[in-house]
């Protein structure tokens, strides 16, 4: 515990955000990278289960509890989403040093990775703002409902049901499309950094709406019999 004290609390926010950027990559990395869609959905799980497991930093997993908590908390959690982006742009940036960036097939698949995330980003950056808020939303709250689901699940020491709890809802939000700033930022990167001016107005509104679903449920469980 006294060891913990010493350690600066920004360089730890940093460094836990950093490498939830990273594992949030290696998701995409291994979802893109799969023909089956579901499968793909499964395996990009794993990055927000080792983000639970070791107690990393993540912005989508940190903003469903700022109404609870204090200004420094605040700070902490967009201290958090800088790192996290910086993370997911590191890595980007290291995948489009190896063969996955050439414009061959991969493992047979009929497109290159980095095709894959144009292809995505091209989607997402031509949706309109209101739809790109609301499909953040909903992301939002399946990310709340994860790693809260997560929590409970640990305090009864109950392992199934804690990776349940979190592989269930990233499946739902890659298979119905939701926007997950981090991902974003990542797949963003990876497709290399297209439309710069509509990115500027896109990932306000995904961060925005991530906020808004994360908070959404602690909020309405204000107003319950049976708050959280």
């Amino acid at each position: 515990m006294e060891e913990k004290k010493k350690k600066n609390k920004w360089l730890s926010f940093w460094m836990d955000g950093m490498l939830s950027g990273l594992m949030i990559g290696i998701g995409g990395i291994v979802s893109q990278s799969c023909e089956n869609r579901y499968l793909g959905a499964f395996l990009f799980s794993l990055g927000l289960f080792c983000i639970v497991q070791f107690q990393y930093g993540l912005y989508t997993g940190k903003v469903g509890y700022i109404l609870d908590r204090d200004r420094a908390y605040l700070g902490e959690t967009f201290f958090t989403l800088l790192a996290n982006a910086v993370g997911a742009a590191l890595t980007a940036g290291l995948v489009l040093l190896t063969r996955f960036a050439e414009k061959t097939p991969v493992q047979g698949m009929d497109l290159a990775l980095m095709e894959r995330a144009q292809n995505a980003m091209q989607a997402k950056l031509g949706d309109s703002l209101l739809s790109s808020f609301i499909l953040a939303v909903f992301c939002g709250i399946l990310m709340f409902t994860a790693v809260e689901g997560s929590r409970r699940c640990a305090e009864k020491k109950n392992f199934v049901g804690g990776i349940f709890v979190v592989v269930m809802p990233i499946m739902v939000f890659i298979l119905s499309g939701f926007n997950h700033c981090v991902a974003d930022f990542f797949t963003y990167f990876l497709a290399g950094c297209p439309n710069p001016m509509r990115a500027l107005l896109y990932f306000p509104m995904v961060i925005l709406g991530n906020m808004v679903g994360g908070v959404l449920i602690p909020f309405f469980k204000r107003f319950s019999r049976n708050p959280l």
